[in-house]
Order: C-alpha cells, then sequence, then structure tokens
C-alpha cells in the first residue's frame, strides 16, 4: 500500500475514533498542551541561544543591546499572543507577520552591524 494512502487511512481513523467516542474536549485539552509545550521549547531554546552567546552581546554598544533584548521580547510575546489567541485572520495575521519580520530583520542589523570590522 503507497506510505501515503496508509498515512490518510490512519488520520481518517483516528478521526473517526474521535467523533464515535465524543472525544472533542480531549482533543481541544492535549491541543492546548501542546501549544503550551510549543511555546516553552521556543522560550528554552532562546534561553539556550542567549546563554552560549552572552559573553559576545555584553560587548556590543548599549543601544545595540537594547534593540536586540528588545526585538526578541516582542518576538517572544508575538508568538504567546499567536498560542493564547489562535491563528489569526486579516489585518491580525498581518500584524503577526510584520512584528516577526520586522523584529528579525532589527535583530539581524544590530547582529551585523556589531560583527562589522571596519
Amino acid at each position: 500500500m503507497n506510505p501515503t494512502v496508509r498515512g490518510f487511512l490512519v488520520i481518517a481513523l483516528i478521526v473517526v475514533v474521535v467523533m464515535v467516542l465524543n472525544l472533542q474536549g480531549t482533543v481541544l485539552a492535549i491541543d492546548m498542551l501542546l501549544r503550551i509545550a510549543f511555546f516553552l521549547a521556543i522560550a528554552v531554546f532562546l534561553f539556550l541561544v542567549w546563554r552560549e552567546r552572552r559573553a559576545d552581546i555584553e560587548a556590543w554598544a548599549d543601544r545595540s543591546r537594547w534593540v536586540f533584548y528588545a526585538a526578541a521580547a516582542l518576538i517572544v510575546i508575538d508568538i504567546g499572543f499567536f498560542i493564547v489567541g489562535g491563528v489569526p485572520s486579516g489585518i491580525g495575521a498581518l500584524s503577526f507577520v510584520l512584528v516577526l519580520v520586522i523584529c528579525a530583520w532589527s535583530m539581524y542589523r544590530v547582529w551585523r552591524d556589531e560583527h562589522t570590522y571596519a
């Protein structure tokens, strides 16, 4: 049997079991727990990256350090609102993406400016 078809059959079987046993509440609870776990995984990753590079960041200029940390905090807050509020649509989705892009770009620019030796 084709692996893709087998995968879809497994998904269909899980859906049928959830519908027959009326487990929608359980699925929603698991979904919320997975969202929280994903958010914590992102936070732990960012902490590990920060801990590995904090000596380099402390050598930066004050303004660069503030911009870098503020952008990182704003990314975490943006993702937190995404996890708590669900998938945004319309202007909410646009603002979510714009905040991520602008913060990532500002972090990149600060990093590049601090690592350019002329």
